[in-house]
């Protein structure tokens, strides 16, 4: 499954993004998704996860209670919408996928086998 991620940008600390990621050569109600991201200089992290039915999801501890993990099987998409922004500046996030066939939510990196590109996000103070 090939998928492309869009809807960065440079936001104001305290405003709203919502980064969206289009999987095309898969069926995203098969895969469990997750949203990684990465700044300059520091390791990739977890960031937000969604089952393959959408009916569980985990977040970082960082982002809980001002991120959600929408997700649209019958748009075959999948978005993360960051509220109440903090001034963290630049990062990259990445969507990924891994089909999937239980309700099990897994959240570290090697578990998932699809990546996209990335789209920036700046968050200024």
């Amino acid at each position: 499954v090939k998928l492309v991620e869009s809807g960065g940008g440079l936001v104001q600390a305290g405003g709203a993004l919502r980064p969206s990621c289009a999987a095309s050569g898969g069926t995203l109600s098969s895969y469990r998704m997750g949203w990684f991201r990465q700044a300059p200089g520091k390791e990739r992290e977890f960031v937000a996860a969604i089952s393959r039915s959408g009916g569980t999801t985990n977040y970082a501890d960082s982002v809980k209670g001002r991120f959600t993990i929408p997700k649209d099987n019958a748009k075959n998409t999948a978005s993360l919408q960051m509220n109440t922004l903090r001034p963290e500046g630049p990062a990259i996030y990445y969507c990924a996928a891994r089909f999937s066939i239980s309700a099990v939510l897994l959240t570290t990196q090697p578990t998932y086998n699809y990546w996209g590109r990335g789209t920036q996000v700046t968050v200024s103070s």
